[in-house]
């Protein structure tokens, strides 16, 4: 999945590199070699649901096997055999593990409805499992992206025999996937056209160029994005019923969990991300709201792992991800730690040794895994940088405005234009961008859409790690756009590292739920909230960027600015949309960093 999820989600760079960590994704699924250890495998076993259909599902036991033993399984609308080496490494090392088609999917009976399904199919796949002969009644869960979303909405359910829960890079229906804060991305029908039918459709998935070209098409041609499965070939009910809620309205509240469920939650979790994690916004709701309604008991019993990675890599880590390359301490072996996670909470093994606290991050730039007891200890202290400029003039990388300390009294606002149909933007996306996390097409050519503000250089290393927040102050002439908003580190060298980055549709500045278009020329305060979360010591002598604008990329659906059903938009509804950005001492615009001292 991707963020969206975020996807999870900001500017033309950040949604461009969600659809570069998840095209590898099954590519990414490998195992470490093992000494060759005898497996038994039972192939075709049906498992029934409580409607009559029944899962498709593939058993691998240890040959050896003299007693019932605890059951792990995965849910996947990705055909059950491209985890296959999964499921043969935990065969051999003591488990049973079952691969299992969701509904529609491979040689699962039913249809495949994304997300809807889940819940109710993963409790009733548990307590199966439970039943059989060579299961001692424990039963585990194991995958990620959307299969971490089978994980949460399966605990929702409460199946008896559910022992515990590891969701890597979970997507959160609504949260950051399909949208992310009712911004939607192609990649949607991308996804949509790889789980389309029951067989694989990898090939078709991973071939990048078609995907862009078509991206593409919809962007030139200014054309409604619901025109876009047309345009891809695949007509889908799903996608144009995903875009007719663009809000999280009661279509997506019914796939969340509530509060009093989580209060309900007693079982052992680990949670899994990554810095550059397509899903982690989808990831950190899940977690964020269990800690926030889950009782004492059952949060002691919760650990949390970010690590440096990209989407696929919160199970196969990589030391290179978008042309930044991390140390050897970053490359954490998922199986050997899975393994433990399970002997401790089916075994009554020891606990994993990595899991020193309850929340493990990895610092980028010094290269090591730190450790807090919670997610608010991780940070010890704020600084507050002050957006400002000199008259007004913030709009490149060459000509920007200044982050300081220092609070301004009186000072010209910045401007910037964003025209939707100005195509200019999409000359820089021909092709896949590689170096996604380092390259700075994007920042060097905004075509006037956009503010930037550099930091003063850094006087000593500092780690900034958490969740940064930026408050800006703007006006525009139209009822409604979208803002972008990604923070980076510019080296002494001059190398650019993306850190985080977040966005908002204007008319869902105050509300996910309820949209309120813009009065033009009224002044609104706008929070971003929804960075994802990041470690890294920044370097000595480096500067922090900040870059705002309007997205206008194929990567992302195309407001064009009138303040209709965007998805129905095309280029003859656009408007222009001539944006202020306010920071005098009546509209402080700023930006929060978290320190660790």
């Amino acid at each position: 999945m991707k963020i969206p999820t975020s996807v999870n989600r900001a500017s033309r760079a950040l949604v461009a590199s969600l659809i570069l960590v998840c095209l590898p994704l099954l590519a990414q699924e490998q195992h470490n070699p093992e000494p060759p250890k005898a497996v038994d495998l039972t192939w075709g076993l049906k498992i029934p649901m409580r409607d009559g259909v029944k899962l498709n599902a593939t058993v691998y036991r240890p040959k050896d096997q003299k007693e019932g033993l605890p059951v792990i399984f995965e849910l996947t609308p990705y055909i059950s055999d491209n985890y296959h080496g999964r499921a043969y490494y935990f065969a051999q090392h003591g488990y049973a593990f079952a691969l299992v088609d969701v509904r529609g999917r491979g040689n699962s009976e039913g249809q495949f409805d994304p997300f809807q399904q889940e819940p109710q199919d993963g409790h009733d796949v548990v307590e199966w499992l439970a039943t059989q002969p060579w299961s001692n009644g424990k039963v585990a869960m194991w995958g990620g992206s959307y299969a971490g979303y089978d994980q949460w909405l399966t605990l929702r359910e409460f199946p008896p025999h559910l022992a515990t829960i590891v969701p890597a890079a979970a997507a959160h229906a609504g949260v950051d996937f399909p949208m992310f804060k009712g911004i939607w991305g192609p990649y949607d029908m991308q996804w949509l056209t790889f789980t389309s039918g029951v067989t694989s459709q990898q090939n078709l998935f991973e071939e990048s160029s078609y995907w862009i070209e078509k991206f593409r098409e919809l962007y030139l041609s200014h054309r409604p994005y619901k025109n876009l499965d047309k345009i891809a070939g695949d007509d889908s009910t799903v996608f144009q019923k995903w875009i007719a809620h663009p809000a999280f309205d009661a279509y997506w509240q019914k796939l969340d969990i509530s509060s009093e469920q989580y209060k309900k939650i007693a079982i052992p979790i680990l949670t899994i991300t990554g810095d550059y994690d397509g899903d982690q916004a989808g990831a950190m709701t899940y977690y964020r709201d269990h800690m926030k309604y889950g009782t004492e008991e059952a949060k002691a019993k919760h650990y949390l792992i970010i690590g440096p990675w990209d989407h696929a890599g919160t199970r196969t880590p990589r030391k290179e991800v978008g042309g930044l390359t991390f140390g050897d301490a970053s490359m954490l072996d998922m199986n050997e730690l899975h393994v433990a996670w399970y002997d401790w909470t089916m075994k009554n093994g020891k606990p994993p040794e990595f899991l020193k606290k309850h929340v493990a991050y990895y610092v980028t730039g010094a290269e090591q895994w730190k450790y807090a007891d919670s997610l608010e200890a991780v940070s010890t202290a704020k600084r507050i940088l002050y957006l400002n400029s000199s008259n007004g003039e913030a709009n490149d990388a060459f000509h920007s405005g200044t982050l300081s300390e220092d609070k301004p009294a009186t000072a010209k606002p910045d401007q910037y234009v964003y025209d939707p149909l100005d195509v200019r933007p999409a000359e820089l996306e021909k092709e896949d961008i590689k170096n996604n996390i380092t390259d700075e097409r994007y920042t060097l050519n905004l075509f006037g859409d956009g503010v930037v503000y550099h930091s003063q250089p850094f006087t000593e290393d500092t780690e900034i790690s958490g969740f940064v927040k930026l408050v800006v102050w703007m006006s525009m002439d139209v009822p409604d756009t979208d803002f972008s908003v990604n923070l980076y580190e510019i080296m002494p060298d001059g190398k650019s590292i993306q850190l985080t980055g977040d966005q908002i549709r204007a008319r869902y500045r105050d509300s996910a739920v309820t949209e309120k278009l813009a009065k033009p020329g009224e002044i609104y305060r706008y929070e971003f909230s929804g960075f994802t979360f990041f470690s890294r010591r920044i370097a000595k002598g480096s500067r922090l960027r900040l870059v705002l604008t309007s997205p206008n990329s194929i990567y992302t659906e195309k407001n064009y600015n009138s303040g209709g059903v965007v998805a129905e938009e095309s280029g003859k509804d656009a408007h222009t949309a001539h944006v202020t950005l306010y920071h005098d001492g009546d509209h402080p615009s700023s930006l929060e960093l978290p320190l660790v001292k």
